[in-house]
């Protein structure tokens, strides 16, 4: 048996958060019946609604993509512009990026099914390690990099401290390559700290998450991962979060 919360997050329907706060609503049936209580537990026989709607209950999967710059890291929009699950045709499953890149941004960026898997990696006490590369406008002083090291107030707070690495420096052009660690997921974060400092990003990429990369990928193209690596996602993001709590 298996809490009633965690089985919607599975089903890709909402976090294990929101789906808290459905059950609480009275908007989750089971069996036929309206359950408010967050202690519940139900078996794979079981039927479950959420908002009138059965779910399904549909194997985990996760993908790694390479996300091209111009598109949405969300499942549709409004605009018709393309979005990530536009590289999935293939995959039944309902899946859902982790997290997000900007619309600008480019990199390794992951999609799953696994509502519970996504809130895990996504939550900021877990910290897992985010790596970008930024080609920044004008040639950032090292002193200017030390305050981006020590964490820097934006306007949703002092961000955690970062590891920064100057790439190189094109003097003829005022552009530099700064290689970035964090390991937040704020809103358009490392282009709102480089902008704290002075200096715009002109184009960002994600290289790395965690340990995973994107090395043999072209941009648009995705693989799965295997079981190992989202066992090892896993571990690392409860590993982390133990030591912080």
């Amino acid at each position: 048996m298996e809490r009633l919360q965690k089985v919607i997050a599975r089903a890709g329907i909402a976090s294990r958060r929101k789906a808290e706060e459905l059950i609480k609503e009275g908007k989750v049936r089971v069996n036929g019946k309206v359950v408010t209580e967050l202690g519940t537990k139900v078996t794979p026989s079981d039927k479950v609604e959420v908002n009138g709607i059965p779910i399904e209950k549909e194997e985990p999967v996760y993908f790694l993509l390479y996300k091209p710059r111009g598109v949405i890291s969300s499942v549709s929009d409004d605009k018709g512009r393309k979005v990530v699950t536009d590289f999935f045709p293939e995959v039944k499953e309902r899946i859902f990026p982790i997290g997000r890149l900007d619309y600008d941004t480019s990199g390794l960026l992951l999609l799953t099914n696994d509502g519970e898997f996504a809130n895990l990696l996504m939550h900021p006490r877990n910290e897992i390690e985010k790596v970008y590369v930024a080609k920044v406008k004008g040639i950032p002083l090292r002193e200017k990099l030390k305050k981006l090291e020590k964490g820097i107030w934006l306007d949703d707070g002092k961000t955690a401290p970062a590891k920064v690495k100057l790439l190189s420096a094109d003097k003829k052009k005022q552009t530099a390559i700064i290689e970035i660690t964090i390991h937040e997921g704020r809103n358009r974060q490392v282009r709102r700290m480089f902008e704290a400092i002075g200096h715009e990003v002109i184009k960002l990429k994600r290289e790395r998450y965690g340990f995973l990369t994107m090395n043999g990928l072209k941009a648009g193209e995705a693989r799965e991962l295997t079981p190992h690596e989202v066992k090892q996602l896993r571990a690392a993001a409860l590993n982390s979060s133990q030591k912080n709590s």
